[in-house]
């Protein structure tokens, strides 16, 4: 049983990684463009504070160093994609995400690690972390409700990146499947439902991605291949 709960937390570790790697192309035509265009910058805030959150909890409890050494890599990647949106997005756009990322990252994770390491003690603050990260989990799988919105809103899959989708149901499904072997809720609750959210993105995936998209993105599209064109020109004669 030890054997499979470590391969599986392994398995689990790098489908992780792959998840948080996945939205790489989207952060570079980010840096293309120069231009977040309307990626939302919500998830990527979102799962840097669980991705924090998780790795305190790997640390605080007994045996559970493949949960922080994950999320410790997450940090770091999150940390890259938020200073991104920072770098490019609009005014209004960041300004939102350095607002978020204040009160989040930086106010409710201190506050929660001030407060239990001062309040509380043993198991009680194990299960104290174990609480917030569920719930923190939860908003994470759940953050990509609005491109899912967005999705069904103007007919095109444009501003859902699918392996970003299709990750979620990977590392929902495996860490429910750790939860269930090492008798973890805290990891199997948030986890179940983020599998049955990712199932359901990639549903819609599935209905939109041939779909005729809107007559607004259509022309948000267009611009955005004759300004490419216009900066190739501009490259061209210089």
């Amino acid at each position: 049983m030890e054997s499979l709960i470590f391969y599986t937390g392994v398995i689990g570790n790098v489908i992780s990684v792959l998840m948080f790697l996945s939205p790489v192309g989207t952060f570079w035509r980010i840096i293309k463009h120069r231009s977040t265009e309307d990626f939302e910058s919500l998830p990527y805030v979102c799962t840097l504070l669980n991705s924090s959150l998780w790795t305190y909890y790997g640390i605080i409890k007994p045996g559970a160093y493949l949960v922080a050494t994950v999320n410790g890599f997450g940090i770091v990647v999150e940390i890259i994609y938020v200073s991104l949106f920072l770098v490019y997005a609009p005014v209004k756009t960041r300004n939102k995400t350095a607002i978020l990322a204040g009160i989040l990252d930086v106010g409710v994770l201190a506050a929660a690690i001030l407060a239990t390491r001062l309040a509380l003690h043993g198991e009680v603050r194990i299960d104290a972390i174990g609480f917030m990260c569920a719930g923190l989990n939860i908003i994470m799988y759940g953050s990509p409700l609005a491109a899912m919105k967005t999705v069904v809103t103007t007919k095109s899959v444009e501003y859902m990146p699918f392996f970003l989708s299709f990750f979620f149901f990977l590392n929902g499904g495996i860490w429910t499947f750790y939860a269930i072997l090492t008798r973890d809720y805290f990891l199997g609750v948030p986890n179940g439902a983020g599998f049955f959210l990712g199932i359901a993105q990639l549903v819609l995936y599935a209905i939109y991605k041939n779909a005729k998209p809107s007559i607004n993105v259509s022309n948000r599209l267009e611009e955005g291949s004759e300004q490419e064109s216009l900066i190739s020109s501009s490259n061209y004669s210089n």
